[in-house]
């Protein structure tokens, strides 16, 4: 009831502005962090992009703020990740499109035969889909097509900007695979704090494990720890990852449960999955993200 009059308040406050600020940019609203620097690549000059979620931000548990639908209603074009990714802002996405807002669900335009369907999810898709490069690019060109469609005399502009990104992209998918392949096949196992890598391990040769579900809306059990545990001592793993946007207690628990039972495993390092690095770092951005990762993954399990 809180959250409808906020929404009730917003479109009585908001919802007459003008989309577009005084300087003449396209508003632009994006969720996730990844999302946010992918705008920005494309987007360039012609677009002022407000990203809800900062470094560290867990989208699957997000709420939306007054200040946060203030924002959208402001916005020309929304950007969210979709696939049920951002599951507590779902009633708010319907509303902004209810009231004709451009609200792009950028993860529902990838062919559903190529996700991962999972029953225990409330999509039935994984929804981390940027962990495969080639769907990131699917992203890209789909925010070139929306950007130009509302903003045709711009077209040239966000085409040129998505062709050096894609050029971008293709060269960070050789560098990683390259990095890769220093990895023998028999350590490509990769136990994280949930299942935000399935796309990575389908992609590249690794086995993913996570300690919780798709959601890190489910919590792990101690049966949960005791399996895992024993996955990682029967099959001589070698280190375990956090992951910033998960607390590390999880992973520590699993540490320390392997460890009672007198086999030695290390944390490997944390690693981005539901959200870039602090701004201005190069893990801050999508493609220093995944070097970051990758780097981290192979140097801990060699």
């Amino acid at each position: 009831m809180k959250k409808i009059l906020i929404i009730g308040l917003a479109i009585l406050l908001f919802g007459c502005k003008n989309a577009a600020e005084d300087n003449g940019k396209i508003k632009v609203v994006t969720t996730t962090t990844m999302l946010t620097d992918l705008v920005k690549n494309i987007g360039g000059d012609a677009v002022q992009v407000e990203g809800l979620m900062g470094a560290g931000v867990d989208p699957h548990l997000y709420k939306a703020s007054e200040g946060d639908v203030s924002k959208l209603y402001n916005a020309e074009i929304i950007f969210y990740s979709g696939l049920h990714l951002e599951g507590k802002l779902v009633d708010v996405f319907e509303r902004m499109e209810a009231s004709g807002k451009k609200t792009i669900g950028l993860g529902e335009f990838i062919n559903k035969d190529e996700l991962i369907s999972s029953k225990l999810f409330a999509s039935n898709y994984d929804p981390h889909v940027w962990f495969n490069i080639q769907f990131f690019k699917q992203f890209a060109n789909k925010v070139t097509d929306v950007l130009s469609e509302a903003h045709p005399e711009k077209l040239d502009y966000f085409s040129e900007n998505n062709r050096v990104y894609q050029e971008k992209l293709d060269a960070l998918e050789i560098e990683v695979k390259d990095k890769i392949e220093t990895l023998p096949k028999e350590k490509r196992i990769l136990v994280t704090a949930h299942d935000a890598f399935n796309y990575f391990g389908n992609k590249y040769g690794f086995e993913v494990v996570g300690l919780q579900g798709l959601s890190t809306a489910t919590e792990a059990g101690v049966q949960d720890v005791q399996r895992l545990s024993d996955f990682i001592i029967n099959n001589k793993v070698q280190a375990i990852f956090i992951e910033s946007s998960v607390p590390r207690r999880t992973i520590e628990a699993l540490r320390e449960a392997v460890l009672s039972k007198n086999h030695d495993v290390t944390i490997g390092g944390s690693l981005y999955s539901d959200a870039l690095g602090n701004p201005g770092t190069e893990e801050g951005t999508y493609i220093g993200m995944f070097k970051y990762n990758v780097n981290t993954i192979v140097e801990a399990l060699r």
